[in-house]
């Protein structure tokens, strides 16, 4: 009887799938025997092995499949459920050819292990950010990430971190598209019972959509990978977009066309000073845990003021972020644009829109100045802000230490522009911006209030550090974040009320306001973004221009105080102290 040929298609399945067996029926003689021999002796231990390494890899595509992009997502639960995106997986790797069977395996292994750490990102951006990460316009972030990581734990933190980073994400990679080729080899020796349970599984998977079922607050039937790539997919038209979208918005100016004599006539004369308060959002004033200490703050710094012939008015606005990004709120509250983004934030800084300190600067009557001690490095973007002079942290007469990402503390920052420009004697009117940033995250170790006369060079913060908590211990409890930065905001408007009543007078006007909100671990999850602003003054015609907004009367808004965008201040600060208004 004529030997029978093989099915060349069933010779090709074996080889695309079976190499491991294929390599078990080497001689002793061959190459692969001295690799591989110990476990040919011992067949239960390779079938053990076998099946192991099968098991780890289906547990792998598995998890890739259902893993969460929100940190409070990840339970258990979440992983009990049926990806849609792993049955019709299956079953395209059944019906293709062998040689695209193998590059599909092999490009769906990558593009599942980039989907996970695209996952993993995400849920580093919902913690901070609380939001997912923007595959057109966040890519900057990454940068300022490992810039924050040398500055709070050095150099060698940096690039340890970094390292780290980039060879798991390497693993990841390896590891996805290895356990897809693994499964799909394994699928083909078992293409009957592969095929039936595929079928099982998209029925089951059919059932659970039609009638709802639920494990948890989850859908069993998931198909969550779906919806993350047309969600990013979506994001990424979005971001192509959205410069367009923002030099419409930014041709738009209520303004432009105003006289500059006309600008700004009711605060002729005045000095007025714009501060911001890293963090400083509506947590700190309403959760029940920080209100009685920052609320205790407000009211006693509210009669301080007042004793010293101070009244003030607050309310609240809106930030286009939260947990971190400051430059943003700046610029949004400066700019009256809505700058939500970086690409948003580079378009603005190379125009000519008008911001509320070049207003200030164009109409001749102030002199600008900008108190910035969070800058270390080149800031080429100050110039957009028309400021004649900025002092970064290079050059406020500090010689303390650094409070973890913090600079200057915010006292010797306050102090240092009383010295170098607010307490000087026959000067021009100032109009400053001042950035407060003894509140920035990670809130360990804070300073404290010391005599302003005792303030110096501000060596005297190195003993003050020194009694200082250690970051990486407070970072293990969130109730202990939560409660250094209860301190800092603490200390931050200390800092403030300090310097209105040691140094302020009957023309001084200060704008004071948070720039977001903290961090999630800070705001419970809240997904609220206001932030306090308040204006002070001595003189009672400057909050007269104001009386029409409904802001509360103190340093304190009320929780039913109205709610602005905070590109909505600009326009309507300038026509409370335009002529209009007078």
């Amino acid at each position: 009887m004529p030997r029978q040929l093989p099915d060349p298609a069933t010779e090709s399945d074996t080889d695309d799938a079976g190499s491991g067996e294929a390599a078990g029926r080497d001689s002793p003689q061959s190459p692969r025997s001295g690799r591989f021999g110990g476990l040919r002796r011992h067949p239960r231990l390779a079938r053990g092995v076998t099946v192991g390494t099968t098991v780890l890899a289906a547990a792998l595509v598995l998890g890739a499949l259902l893993l969460p992009n929100q940190l409070d997502r990840l339970t258990l639960t979440a992983f009990l459920r049926i990806p849609a995106e792993g049955i019709l997986l299956a079953g395209l790797l059944l019906v293709l050819p062998p040689r695209a069977r193998r590059i599909t395996a092999v490009a769906t292994g990558l593009l599942l292990g980039l989907l996970t750490i695209l996952k993993c990102i995400d849920m580093g951006f919902y913690s901070v950010l609380v939001r997912p990460f923007d595959l057109v316009l966040d890519w900057v972030l990454l940068d300022d990430a490992a810039d924050f990581l040398r500055e709070s734990f050095g150099r060698t933190g940096e690039l340890l971190a970094v390292t780290a980073v980039l060879l798991l994400a390497v693993a990841v990679l390896l590891f996805t598209t290895l356990a897809v080729v693994r499964l799909t080899g394994l699928m083909v020796r078992h293409r009957e019972v592969a095929a039936r349970s595929t079928l099982v599984l998209g029925t089951a998977w059919i059932t659970c959509v039609t009638l709802g079922l639920q494990i948890g607050d989850a859908p069993i039937a998931s198909k969550i990978d779906a919806e993350l790539v047309d969600n990013r997919v979506q994001q990424i038209r979005a971001g192509l977009q959205d410069a367009q979208v923002f030099r419409e918005e930014a041709a738009v100016d209520a303004f432009a066309g105003t006289p500059r004599d006309q600008l700004l006539t009711g605060l002729r004369g005045k000095d007025v000073l714009f501060t911001f308060i890293e963090s400083y959002g509506r947590t700190a004033i309403e959760d029940p845990a920080m209100a009685p200490r920052i609320g205790t703050v407000l009211d006693e710094g509210t009669a301080s003021l007042k004793a010293a012939g101070f009244e003030a008015r607050s309310g609240w606005l809106r930030s286009p972020v939260t947990g971190a990004g400051s430059w943003l709120c700046h610029s949004t509250f400066l700019s009256g644009l809505w700058i939500k983004n970086q690409q948003r934030y580079r378009n603005l800084t190379s125009s000519d829109r008008m911001t509320l300190t070049r207003y200030f600067r164009e109409t001749g009557a102030w002199r600008t100045v900008g108190i910035v001690p969070g800058v270390r490095r080149a800031w080429p973007e100050g110039k957009f802000f028309a400021l004649d002079h900025i002092y970064d942290s290079e050059h406020l007469g500090y010689h303390g230490p650094y409070f973890s990402w913090t600079p200057v503390p915010d006292q010797f920052s306050l102090e240092a522009f009383n010295r170098l420009e607010f307490g000087k004697k026959d000067r021009d009117p100032l109009m400053a911006e001042i950035i407060l940033a003894s509140s920035h995250n990670p809130w360990a170790p804070v300073a404290h209030m010391i005599d302003w006369k005792e303030l110096g060079d501000g060596s005297v913060f190195h003993r003050i550090k020194k009694e200082g908590k250690d970051p990486k211990e407070v970072w293990k409890n969130p109730d202990s974040v939560r409660t250094e930065y209860r301190n800092a905001i603490e200390y931050s408007l200390h800092s403030l009320i300090g310097f209105l009543q040691r140094y302020g007078d009957e023309n001084t006007v200060m704008v004071f306001l948070g720039d977001h909100q903290p961090v999630p671990t800070v705001t419970a999850g809240s997904p609220r973004k206001d932030v306090p602003v308040t204006i002070v003054a001595r003189d009672p015609k400057v909050l007269d221009r104001v009386s029409g907004w409904g802001w509360t009367e103190g340093l304190k808004p009320a929780a039913d105080a109205p709610i602005w965008a905070m590109n909505k201040f600009r326009d309507r600060f300038m026509r409370a102290y335009g002529p209009q208004a007078g």
